[in-house]
């Protein structure tokens, strides 16, 4: 089968032949129509996580996709042969960047019939990651006060989307170029983080989900008012994360130390921190589908790859500077 795969951390992607994936009685053998390029997989591809996803190699690459049914094991009853469908496959079955892959039957979701298999490719990973920040730590709740960081990016754009329609009042930092893009999406303010300082401009919000980092992240803990919330999608990992990940019992303390800086800082300020790792859930990803097809949510595509381009994918999605989600299609 083939495949797009690295043989060693930081080594480069390149397309391999790779045995056909095993259908378990719980699984669902899926023909990849198109598949999502996140920043996930450069951060996979680079080992920035090999201390707490344990891999072997070579690995396949990709963590979203849309595809059709081609079998199922003895024990799904959801499913059949022919259905079309999406997913961001759990974390330790990742692998999207092939021609088929294997899926937990309970990580996976019907595609929302008014988007194509490049739109549904896009969606899964970051509609899960909008959705767990929002909805499920977030608890955002009409009126509240919402800053997204990287409003047209992947993440950015369908937290928009979802943020105006749970009542939220949106902020987002954008470059001058996307003003009008994130305005479509429903943003009230829109701050350009070039020539503006959101931590000058911002004050008293519940909710910040930040997907840089470092700084950006402490200065995100200063806007939010006491008792608000910073949630993380690029770090630091704190000790919830790895007890959530089922990890040894040394790395909580191992994160814990590493989150000490960021936890005390948002103590003092009396608000608090959250790493989000997002997980799969085909639950949410057939709520995320209901609010496509009523028109609520819609993927952003930016840019779109044949499937022997996935390496070019890649590179385009890590030198950022576009809107929404790059993909690789196979149609």
């Amino acid at each position: 089968m083939k495949a797009f795969a690295i043989t060693r951390y930081k080594g480069p992607l390149q397309e391999t032949d790779m045995p056909e994936p095993l259908v378990g009685e719980n699984d669902v053998l899926v023909e990849v129509h198109a598949a999502g390029v996140n920043h996930l997989d450069e951060m996979i591809r680079t080992g920035e996580f090999k201390q707490i996803l344990h891999y072997r190699m070579p690995l396949t690459l990709g963590n979203d996709a849309a595809g059709t049914v081609v079998r199922v094991g003895g024990s799904v009853r959801g499913f059949v042969p022919g259905d079309a469908v999406y997913a961001r496959p759990r974390k330790d079955r990742i692998g999207t960047f092939a021609e088929r892959i294997s899926i937990a039957e309970e990580d996976l979701a019907p595609k929302p019939k008014s988007l194509n298999m490049t739109e549904a490719g896009s969606l899964p990973l970051v509609g899960l990651t909008a959705w767990q920040a929002l909805v499920e730590r977030g608890n955002v709740q009409p009126g509240q006060k919402v800053l997204i960081h990287s409003g047209a990016g992947g993440v950015g754009s369908v937290a928009i989307q979802l943020a105006k329609h749970l009542g939220a009042q949106v902020a987002t930092t954008a470059g001058s170029s996307n003003a009008g893009f994130v305005r479509s999406l429903g943003t009230d303010i829109v701050i350009d983080y070039r020539s503006q300082d959101f931590e000058q401009l911002l004050h008293g919000y519940d909710l910040v989900l930040d997907t840089l980092g470092g700084k950006n992240l402490e200065k995100s803990l200063r806007i939010l008012r006491p008792g608000g919330k910073a949630i993380g999608i690029a770090g630091p990992p704190d000790a919830a994360f790895a007890r959530e990940m089922g990890l040894n019992p040394l790395m909580p303390l191992v994160l814990a130390v590493l989150s000490a800086g960021v936890r005390r800082r948002a103590k003092k300020l009396g608000v608090s921190y959250q790493f989000l790792f997002m997980h799969a859930s085909g639950d949410q990803l057939r709520r995320i589908t209901s609010l496509v097809d009523d028109g609520v949510l819609h993927p952003v595509v930016g840019r779109v790859f044949p499937f022997d381009r996935t390496p070019e994918a890649l590179q385009a999605m890590r030198k950022g500077g576009g809107r929404g989600k790059v993909v690789v299609s196979r149609g």
